[in-house]
C-alpha cells in the first residue's frame, strides 16, 4: 500500500523506543496496513504488546526471538546463533512482500551485545523493497545504519522513574 518506505531508526538511552514502533505499528494497522514486529533478544515475558498482536491479527503479527533471559554477555555463542537464526527468519518475512512495515525491535542492541554484524544489517536494509517501511529500535545504533536511514530520532535518558526505585510496571513497561 506505500508507494515509498523508508528506514527509520529508534535509538538512545532512554525510554520509548519500542514504545514509539509500537505507536507507528498501530497508526498503519489503524490504516489497513500490514505490520510484522519481529522482536530480537526478547524470548520471554508477557508484553501488553503481544495481547494487542492478538486483537489486531491478522493484520498485526508479533514474532519473538531469542533465548528466555536476558543475553549471556560472558559467553554469547548461544544468543549470536539464535540471533543469526532470527535474522534470516526476518530476511524472509520482509522479502515475501507479506507486510507493508516491517519493525526489527531491539536489532540494535543485538547489534552492540554482537548477535549480529553491523554488515548484516547494512545487507538487510539495502534488500529492503522499495515499497515497505523498516524500522530498527534499540540503543546503540551503529554509525553506518544511522548515515543510511531515512529518519533517526534518538531517546535520551534525562530523568527516569527506575533511579528511584519504581520497578516495570505492567501496562506501561510490559
Amino acid at each position: 500500500m506505500l508507494e515509498r518506505g523508508c528506514v527509520q531508526v529508534y535509538t538512545g538511552n532512554g525510554k520509548g523506543k519500542t514504545t514509539a514502533a509500537l505507536g507507528l505499528a498501530f497508526r498503519a494497522v489503524g490504516r489497513g496496513l500490514r505490520v510484522c514486529f519481529f522482536q530480537f533478544i526478547k524470548g520471554s515475558g508477557t508484553y501488553g504488546e503481544h495481547l494487542l498482536a492478538e486483537k489486531l491479527a491478522p493484520l498485526m503479527t508479533i514474532i519473538r526471538t531469542g533465548r528466555p533471559g536476558w543475553v549471556n554477555t560472558k559467553d554469547i555463542t548461544a544468543d549470536r546463533q539464535a540471533a543469526q537464526e532470527a535474522l534470516e527468519q526476518a530476511k524472509k518475512i520482509m522479502a515475501s512482500g507479506e507486510y507493508d512495515l516491517m519493525i526489527l525491535d531491539e536489532i540494535n542492541g543485538a547489534t552492540a551485545f554482537g548477535l549480529i554484524d553491523v554488515e548484516q544489517v547494512l545487507e538487510l536494509i539495502r534488500m529492503r523493497p522499495e515499497k515497505v517501511e523498516l524500522v530498527l529500535t534499540g540503543r546503540s545504533a551503529p554509525q553506518q545504519v544511522i548515515e543510511v536511514a531515512d529518519l533517526v530520532t534518538e531517546m535520551r535518558d534525562i530523568k527516569h522513574y527506575y533511579s528511584a526505585g519504581v520497578p516495570a510496571r505492567t501496562g506501561i513497561e510490559m
